[in-house]
């Protein structure tokens, strides 16, 4: 292992076994207060695992650790959830963007504020590692000038483990920004309740619309709530429209309306039509932004389509075709076209040729139960939804389905039975037993 290591930048880094299986990605690291003046003790790192269940790795079983991955020694590892003890903090969670006054080297004068962008620790000569190194950004007080990043030995450096209310929320968001939303939403759940609403708050609008998709109904709610309400409708228009249409369905009426007002008219008419429908059913469940083509388009154009990024995968998979209008509800549905069609087509063909017509769609009123049937016979990843007049409404895909299949509490991790969790981390026990927590 180097000689310096910043603890920020492993967060992200997968974890691997010694033979060269990944057991999960680091998560943060934890520091030991002393009660003397010694400076603060690193005990190990916190790792998530299958169904981000967050485990303690002794920074004694870690063999390597660089910008690439962290690497553990053999033996057994406990996969215990981990739980911060009284006298720990977490580098990520607690001391990232803290406010902090730094000493001048000489010793005299007054101290410059500064926020922390980063911890970096050293080992000594009892392999300990121990937090020496501080980087932070100077605080300039001014909103459109950042100051530069320096780096501080740690016997400089005040209040570093002062009250949270000194933390900012600017390094924090960057780290997150570099993870996928259901991480991001995985570590917003880590957080006091404070912090984490005062985090998704700084999000901007898209990132908070994909990171509330992928919460708990109660935190997406509590978070929503937060918010001034011109600010949750913005973001409510960013979310999928089935998504926006579940969160409002957990608000009381009266919030329900105000919101839907505050909402650009084209944005709320599809959130307002999916709340119409009843519960347990494909129409409250579909997306009412499938991806859907005139019949005279070619198959380039199909496939510009569905490269855009915005598109989910699942979305992408496959086009549908029906005549103008093309906004849900369209005119008469014609067919579908999978992907794995279109790369086989030639480039000019056109879409009302290739359509495949004969899976008979879906009414809005159809049970998830008889949906889940359908798609599972012919292994489908979505499936069209029609109205009494054959126009397409919107299109229920395999992840709308295991999202209401499941238990509503299936993305609160302290909702999860120890079976499951038993379960999800069996590959990972092959490899790794149980037992007490173990350290250094």
């Amino acid at each position: 292992m180097g000689t310096r290591v910043y603890l920020a930048r492993l967060a992200g880094l997968s974890v691997f076994d010694p033979n060269g299986d990944r057991v999960g990605r680091v998560r943060d690291a934890v520091v030991r207060l002393r009660t003397t003046n010694r400076p603060p003790q690193i005990v190990g790192l916190v790792a998530e695992m299958a169904l981000r269940r967050r485990i303690f790795l002794p920074i004694g079983r870690i063999t390597s650790m660089d910008s690439e991955a962290v690497v553990l020694s053999t033996g057994t590892l406990n996969l215990r959830r981990f739980e911060k003890r009284p006298n720990e903090l977490l580098v990520v969670e607690d001391l990232l963007d803290r406010r902090v006054t730094v000493m001048p080297e000489s010793g005299d004068g007054p101290g410059a504020m500064a926020n922390v962008v980063d911890i970096g620790m050293e080992q000594n000569r009892s392999n300990e590692w121990l937090v020496t190194r501080v980087a932070v950004r100077e605080h300039t007080g001014r909103l459109a000038r950042r100051g530069h990043v320096y780096q501080a030995e740690y016997e400089r450096i005040r209040n570093l483990f002062g009250p949270t209310d000194t933390q900012g929320t600017s390094n924090l968001l960057a780290l997150l920004e570099q993870m996928r939303p259901a991480d991001m939403a995985n570590a917003l759940q880590d957080l006091p309740d404070a912090r984490r609403n005062e985090v998704a708050a700084a999000m901007s609008d898209r990132t908070l619309a994909d990171v509330l998709e992928e919460l708990p109904e109660h935190d997406q709610v509590e978070i929503l709530v937060r918010l001034d309400r011109e600010r949750a409708a913005d973001v409510l228009e960013r979310m999928d429209p089935d998504d926006a249409a579940d969160l409002l369905a957990e608000l009381p009426k009266t919030e329900q309306t105000v919101l839907l007002d505050l909402m650009e008219p084209e944005e709320a008419a599809p959130v307002r039509q999916l709340m119409n429908y009843q519960q347990g059913t494909a129409g409250s469940v579909m997306t009412s932004e499938p991806v859907i083509l005139t019949p005279d388009a070619t198959v380039a154009e199909a496939l510009a389509r569905i490269r855009e990024p915005e598109l989910s995968p699942v979305v992408a998979a496959q086009v549908f075709v029906a005549r103008a209008p093309s906004a849900t509800p369209t005119g008469k549905y014609l067919g579908m076209v999978h992907f794995q069609r279109l790369l086989r087509e030639p480039p000019a063909s056109i879409l009302g040729g290739l359509v495949d017509s004969d899976l008979e769609p879906l009414r809005p009123e159809v049970t998830l139960a008889e949906v889940t049937k359908r798609m599972a016979t012919y292994d489908l990843v979505s499936m069209p939804v029609v109205d009494g007049s054959h126009r397409l409404l919107g299109a229920v895909t395999v992840d709308d389905v295991l999202d209401h299949s499941l238990p509503r509490d299936w993305r609160d991790r302290d909702a999860l039975t120890n079976d499951e969790v038993a379960t999800a981390v069996q590959t990972a026990a092959e490899h790794a037993g149980g037992g007490p927590r173990v350290e250094p």
